[in-house]
């Protein structure tokens, strides 16, 4: 099933695809690239590795500024100008890392960096969902999402291989490569069938589109919030669970992550696959189901060897939920504000969960235990998410294509398996 919908994909819609899975993969390279060197920018500073995890709260914490801002443009101007300007800005901001000279500018340029890494991930994926055939959605979605975990590969790459020579200030420098995409954007990749000129300079503002559909608004932040809890509470702070409490160094620390990554990619994509198949909704219960029993496996397995295992499986049902996300906040979305409605709500979840690393930080600190903090937050993320997602509306086979206020997800829905 999943290689017939692909199949259906024109050319044109294939560069889409692509520009988007790029566009996320390398902005999710730039914000991991932090996490596997938090330690060394704490020692280079002079500060602690808690104040550091402040830099990872901020550029969460600032996300949702860029979805609302890029997501604003984008309904208004159009989804491929937007998203080459936002690509372009967060590779600068991730290249002008390197070259912080104290810490403070430091946290400055990566709230910055949060502000663009936030307008991407929702121009990006409503220029793809309403580009591609309806069959097509659920697998597109997997990719689409499996950019994230692919620039979580791509980090893990570059530090096990460069970081012993380029020290982490030039893996940093290594971030300006994203803007050649932007080349590509503008020579392969066409606007989206789903917005016109005529119809965006009349829809009405994000902000009364919100307040129309408040309640959707606010279950949609609670759940995104969930999910970001659930990916980054098993993410950001699992290299340095794996090097101050297990002892490993940069070549296992590398390993076990490209692993993870890997199942990552994996999951995302067989999860968005599936859920064309059973619905978004039961696709996102299966998945959060699925890690609870895998969490103690994932922080306590004996060896290195059976952590990497732990963490390709713990990855791939996490991340499969994630490869869900793109079609799922698309399909709820209210057409005449599907720039900016997905990637707001999505950031704004995020904003609740920016604190994440600097609280399992703290946990850790209180309890003694890196492994007992992620734990925590991993089970409760998962319980939550699958709550959520089984009382709420699913709306798989909405129309997108349209772009249109009056058609849409809100006329199109049905049930496949939620209350």
């Amino acid at each position: 099933m999943a290689r017939t919908a692909l199949g259906e994909l024109t050319a044109k819609q294939r560069h889409i695809v692509t520009a988007a899975y790029l566009g996320w993969t390398l902005d999710a390279f730039d914000f991991f690239l932090l996490v596997f060197v938090l330690t060394d920018v704490a020692d280079a500073f002079g500060v602690s590795r808690l104040a550091v995890t402040w830099a990872l709260t901020l550029t969460l914490a600032f996300r949702p500024v860029g979805a609302f801002a890029f997501g604003r443009l984008a309904d208004r101007y159009g989804r491929k100008p937007v998203m080459m300007a936002d690509v372009l800005l967060y590779a600068v901001f991730g290249f002008a890392t390197a070259f912080a000279p104290n810490f403070s500018i430091f946290l400055v340029i990566r709230g910055c960096f949060g502000i663009a890494m936030g307008g991407e991930w929702g121009v990006a994926a409503s220029l793809t969902m309403e580009a591609i055939p309806p069959r097509s959605r659920g697998i597109v979605s997997g990719l689409l999402q499996a950019g994230y975990p692919s620039g979580l590969l791509l980090a893990s790459a570059v530090y096990g291989l460069l970081f012993p020579y380029i020290g982490w200030r030039g893996m940093f420098m290594v971030g300006l490569a994203p803007a050649l995409l932007v080349l590509y954007i503008r020579r392969q990749v066409d606007e989206s069938p789903g917005w016109h000129a005529e119809t965006a300079m009349r829809a009405p503002g994000t902000l009364a589109v919100i307040r129309k559909h408040w309640k959707l608004a606010l279950v949609t932040m609670a759940f995104m919030m969930a999910m970001n809890f659930f990916s980054h509470g098993t993410q950001d702070l699992y290299p340095t669970f794996l090097k101050v409490e297990r002892g490993l160094g940069v070549h296992g620390i590398g390993t076990i992550n490209m692993a993870a990554a890997v199942g990552a990619i994996l999951g995302g994509i067989a999860f968005g696959a599936l859920s064309q198949r059973i619905g978004r909704s039961n696709g996102l219960v299966l998945g959060a189901l699925l890690a609870i029993p895998l969490v103690p496996f994932w922080v306590l397995a004996p060896s290195a060897g059976l952590l990497a295992v732990a963490a390709f499986f713990m990855q791939f049902v996490v991340q499969g939920c994630w490869g869900i996300i793109p079609a799922h906040l698309n399909e709820l979305s209210p057409p005449e504000a599907r720039g900016t409605f997905p990637g707001v709500v999505y950031q704004l979840g995020n904003f609740l969960a920016s604190y994440n690393v600097t609280l399992q930080a703290g946990l850790a600190a209180a309890c003694g235990s890196y492994a007992l903090s992620l734990s925590a937050v991993a089970v409760a993320a998962a319980v939550m998410i699958g709550a959520i997602a089984y009382l709420s509306e699913d709306a798989t086979h909405a129309e997108l294509g349209s772009g249109i206020p009056g058609g849409g997800p809100q006329e199109n829905r049905k049930s496949c398996g939620g209350a």
